[in-house]
């Protein structure tokens, strides 16, 4: 029997990575801080382990006897003010994680990366060989620490010979979004009646479970030192926000706010949050990550891996009723 060990198991993606592999069949082993909320899973029939998910040696003692590793540890908080926590957990916390990996000598090392650091095409649809690059000014800190670590991931392939494959994931959106995650928490508000208005931007979005499902077949069929997209249909704000409105009979948002009026909405929330320590969730890196990622095209997964995804709607729903039964 296969033994996988999840890194990030108290997550929205990993959490449902180890739902995958249970149901697959998979001895599922996961590493998490004392103080993770693993409700999600902690009902499977799985091990778990304790620790600090950033120190290199007591990663090595949970890779011990795994074949697999999926390292879905992820910073997604591109609004905070001093980016150095961005930095210390989506690149020091990976460099640890594949220098125990080589230590370890697992068969396969399967990364989250994400789908904003695929460049952009010409063409309207961009792929695995487009490559990030920012076209508006200064990217995001936590764009730009993603990019770096999936620039690290390829070196470790081809210098170290780690055996790594990257699932560059989109917008996830189902059942049990316990934080919620930040796009997640758009829908959560729409749910709520809280989101009066709607903004340009959007992006490739796609169900939970279909992304979980995706990372295990490229740990089963995914080539080392490649990249795939686990991507869906790209959603413009306005149409996710109606699929939400209309899965909880409400009125989907109806005020369109400009550029200009984003902007100072941001401003105005810097000036009330700043002199207080409290960080704002409504600054011009969120915009950007909101406003100006990719569409992208998910066929080298479904080709290569078999990958089938489904309607987005289904998973909006699921989305939208937890939501209205949890919080």
């Amino acid at each position: 029997m296969k033994k996988a060990l999840v890194l990030g198991a108290s997550g929205f993606l990993g959490s449902h990575i180890v739902k995958a592999l249970v149901a697959k069949g998979y001895a599922v082993r996961v590493f998490v801080r004392a103080s993770s909320n693993i409700k999600s899973i902690e009902h499977l029939d799985i091990e778990k382990r304790v620790g600090d998910p950033l120190d290199q040696h007591e990663l090595e003692a949970a890779m011990e006897g795994c074949d697999t590793v999926f390292h879905s540890i992820v910073d997604a908080r591109a609004w905070l003010r001093d980016p150095g926590p961005l930095y210390r957990v989506n690149i020091d916390g990976l460099v640890a994680s594949m220098e125990a990996a080589l230590s370890a000598s697992v068969e396969k090392f399967v990364f989250t990366s994400t789908y904003g650091i695929i460049g952009k095409n010409k063409s309207g649809l961009s792929t695995e060989s487009d490559y990030f690059h920012w076209e508006h000014g200064e990217p995001p800190a936590y764009l730009t620490c993603r990019a770096e670590a999936e620039k690290r991931l390829i070196q470790y392939c081809k210098e170290k010979g780690l055996p790594a494959v990257a699932g560059n994931v989109g917008n996830t959106y189902g059942a049990e979004d316990i934080q919620p995650t930040p796009h997640g928490k758009l829908l959560y508000d729409v749910t709520r009646g809280l989101m009066p208005f709607y903004w340009e931007g959007g992006g490739p979005s796609i169900g939970i479970k279909d992304a979980a499902e995706g990372m295990v077949l490229i740990a089963e069929r995914g080539q080392i030192g490649e990249r795939y997209i686990l991507g869906g249909e790209y959603l413009k704000f306005q149409e996710l926000f109606a699929l939400a409105a209309k899965a909880a009979g409400r009125r989907p948002p109806r005020i369109k706010m400009s550029d200009g009026a984003l902007s100072v909405m941001g401003a105005i929330s810097e000036f009330f949050t700043k002199p207080f320590g409290i960080e704002n969730k409504m600054n011009k890196a969120s915009f950007d990550c909101s406003q100006k990622l990719p569409a992208v095209s998910n066929q080298k997964a479904i080709e290569e891996l078999g990958w089938q995804p489904q309607p987005i709607e289904k998973s909006i729903q699921e989305a939208v009723e937890w939501y209205r039964a949890n919080f």
